[in-house]
């Protein structure tokens, strides 16, 4: 069975018919071509399909389409028109980061998840709140290093957030 879903879509309302039980992953992917959600596990335990729907990170692996009816998604692809991807993307980049790249989408959208919630992260508030994310390539040093970085560089974008919410 297919119905109509409405939904936002990195700031534009989009409508698509589709199965309600279809998953978000699989709708982004192949109906959307918006291929910076990555299939990693297909059980919501390696954070490389991860997205904000309705500002809540979610595993897109684990959402069925009927979730996001009237909701706001944004994947990797709208965060990247961000001044906060800019700062956290530099972090990354400037920290050695990323290797492979599977991952990466993933662990920056974590990033921003965290620094919503924690402007100014500890080492372990770090690990924590990138924990749903699995990364094979470095180690995560790097990636904790580019957290760091990213406080470092543009903190001061999350800490006006913080306020106004």
């Amino acid at each position: 069975m297919q119905i109509e879903i409405k939904f936002n879509l990195n700031g534009e309302d989009v409508s698509i018919m589709t199965d309600p039980v279809r998953r978000l992953l699989d709708v982004l992917r192949e109906d959307f071509k918006l291929t910076g959600v990555k299939e990693g596990c297909s059980e919501g335990e390696c954070g490389a399909c991860v997205v904000f729907v309705n500002d809540i990170l979610v595993n897109s692996c684990m959402v069925p389409m009927a979730n996001v009816i009237n909701k706001k998604v944004m994947s990797i692809e709208g965060f990247k028109q961000t001044k906060e991807f800019e700062v956290i993307e530099k972090g990354f980049l400037e920290a050695g980061a990323v290797q492979c790249g599977f991952c990466t989408p993933g662990m920056i959208m974590a990033t921003e998840n965290l620094l919503r919630n924690i402007s100014n992260p500890s080492v372990e508030e770090i690990k924590e709140g990138l924990s749903g994310n699995i990364c094979r390539c470095t180690g995560y040093q790097t990636i904790i290093e580019a957290v760091q970085l990213t406080v470092k560089d543009g903190g001061e974008l999350w800490k006006s957030n913080l306020t106004s919410l």
